[in-house]
């Protein structure tokens, strides 16, 4: 019996939820208990492997404080089709988790706006240097 893989769409909208509920140090349990959900419910939901209904959405996004536009925020047109897209993508996973969302939050705690652009430009081209070795 081979498992059915959920739908792309459906996976970025539970990492928007899991990246919202984070950034506002929201626990899963939190969630579920604001949502008359258990956290498994919620965890679900999260990954996509359960569709959360129009209602749900609504009252989630009231819950984190965000319109339901929040949760189709970069949402690809060939995500949308089940086309090559495949679910949240690198960025998305990556901001959702817990290392991404202290960066995020540490970087914006950087009240000098010309710190945060020399950061910036540091990571960059760090990035382009590990770029550079893994062509060699």
């Amino acid at each position: 019996m081979t498992r059915k893989m959920p739908n792309p769409v459906d996976v970025h909208v539970g990492a928007r939820v899991r990246m919202r509920r984070m950034l506002i140090g929201m626990s899963q349990e939190k969630l579920g208990e604001s949502l008359g959900l258990t956290f498994q419910q919620v965890q679900k939901y999260e990954k996509g492997s359960n569709r959360i209904g129009a209602s749900r959405l609504y009252q989630i996004g009231s819950v984190l404080g965000v319109p339901i536009e929040f949760f189709f925020e970069g949402l690809e047109r060939d995500q949308a089709s089940g086309g090559a897209g495949h679910g949240a993508s690198f960025d998305t996973e990556l901001l959702s988790s817990a290392e991404g969302i202290q960066l995020n939050s540490a970087f914006f705690a950087i009240s000098d706006p010309r710190l945060r652009k020399r950061l910036l430009d540091l990571v960059k081209a760090m990035a382009g240097d590990a770029g550079e070795q893994d062509d060699e």
